[in-house]
């Protein structure tokens, strides 16, 4: 009978402590949590109200760390990011024509036409340039697709990986719900007008740091949820690097010409104005001069 007692003893104070080992860290950290809000909230338990104020705006949560820890356990999770770009050069015989193509290759491959810019040169040749946005998953079957509307000049592709850039956005994004959490808990709770506004301030400055960070995470995966495709469409020159003869274009240099010319000869003539005119005086004087002398001679003969 003793010994049956002696074992439930051993086994009641064997569960006993378990239990104490199992719940005592977790009410020691609640009420670690519960004396750290009433040092901020109240200013008491050994500190003033502004030594309190002074110490949380300091240092009132740990900052959001992007160190190997939590990269390393994001990156577990969290696929390999790339961003697909393309550039290429194609030689097509109808520009406005082969933008259409293109806008409809982009819409059944799930995408769309992004821009694109028609113009026309000096030789009257069109070209173009287009920009399209396509699924990444359809990136080389578009790419291909593209290549097909004309002879190929030239053409490059990129792959930016960007997931150790993804992966530490969005342990900083963890990081700052957090606070954001924890500070909003907090406010609940602040009855003092210099502590609400000094939280208010926390959440302001966490907030403003999260909106930032998703709006990379947003810009990031719409670059890698649609590739880009670049594409410059030029039509082919000409046999013998001209249009062709065009007689109303050769009128047309005619005209243009002589009324050129007849510019030319006013330009001149006003230019020369000035030495016309004292050349026109200086000849009248010596014909007037001249002729004055041969009138003298008939006289000085007809004396003798």
């Amino acid at each position: 009978m003793n010994y049956k007692v002696i074992v439930l003893l051993v086994m009641c104070i064997a569960t006993v402590a378990a239990a104490g080992c199992m719940g005592f860290p977790a009410i020691s950290s609640d009420k670690a949590a519960s004396s750290q809000e009433s040092v901020l909230l109240s200013g008491t338990g050994g500190q003033s109200q502004d030594q309190s104020k002074a110490m949380y705006a300091s240092n009132p949560i740990t900052e959001p760390a992007s160190g190997p820890s939590q990269s390393g356990s994001a990156a577990s999770v969290v696929d390999t990011k790339i961003i697909q770009t393309a550039y290429i050069t194609i030689e097509v015989k109808d520009v406005p024509g082969s933008v259409e193509t293109l806008k409809n290759l982009a819409s059944q491959k799930g995408g769309y036409l992004s821009s694109t810019n028609i113009q026309k040169n000096y030789n009257n040749l069109v070209s173009g340039s287009v920009i399209l946005r396509v699924p990444a998953a359809e990136f080389e079957n578009t790419l291909t697709g593209v290549k097909a509307i004309g002879t190929v000049k030239s053409v490059s592709t990129q792959g930016q990986d960007v997931t150790e850039e993804y992966v530490d956005l969005q342990a900083q994004k963890t990081s700052y719900q957090n606070q954001l959490a924890q500070y909003n808990e907090i406010m609940k709770k602040a009855v003092k007008v210099e502590d609400v506004i000094v939280i208010q301030q926390q959440i302001d400055r966490v907030q403003t740091e999260l909106d930032r960070l998703e709006g990379r995470l947003k810009y990031l995966d719409s670059q890698i949820d649609l590739s880009t495709i670049t594409i410059n469409l030029q039509e082919p020159q000409p046999v013998g690097g001209d249009t062709g003869h065009n007689f109303i274009s050769t009128i047309n240099d005619g005209i243009a010409g002589f009324f050129g010319m007849i510019d030319a000869i006013i330009i001149i003539l006003f230019t020369l104005l000035p030495l016309i005119v004292v050349g026109g005086a200086g000849y009248g004087i010596y014909r007037w001069r001249k002729g004055k002398k041969i009138a003298e001679k008939p006289e000085s003969s007809d004396k003798k």
